[in-house]
């Protein structure tokens, strides 16, 4: 990473880390290579419990309904359209 993108991410952690604490909620934030590692494994773990997605675009949400059942919501603005196909026009006389 370069010292801008470096840069970049500890003000972003720190702004999410100071926000949380507005809200008396404690909050964690690494980059550990090791930690990281551990955290993926996590992330990937949960991921694999997803049984469907419901990607929205334009209110710039992801909805992962998990085999228990239970939903996660996750706000962001690339992941809907990352997600999402894009429109196909039917091909042919439009006769």
């Amino acid at each position: 990473m370069t010292d801008t993108s470096n840069d970049r991410m500890n003000e972003a952690m720190s702004r999410i880390v100071e926000l949380e604490a507005e809200l008396e909620a404690a909050g964690d934030a690494t980059t550990d290579t090791d930690a990281l590692a551990d955290l993926k494994a996590i992330l990937h773990d949960w991921v694999e419990s997803v049984t469907a997605v419901v990607a929205t675009p334009g209110v710039g949400r992801v909805v992962l309904i998990h085999a228990n059942g239970r939903e996660s919501r996750i706000a962001s603005p690339d992941l809907p359209m990352l997600l999402s196909k894009p429109a196909k026009f039917a091909t042919g006389s439009l006769d």
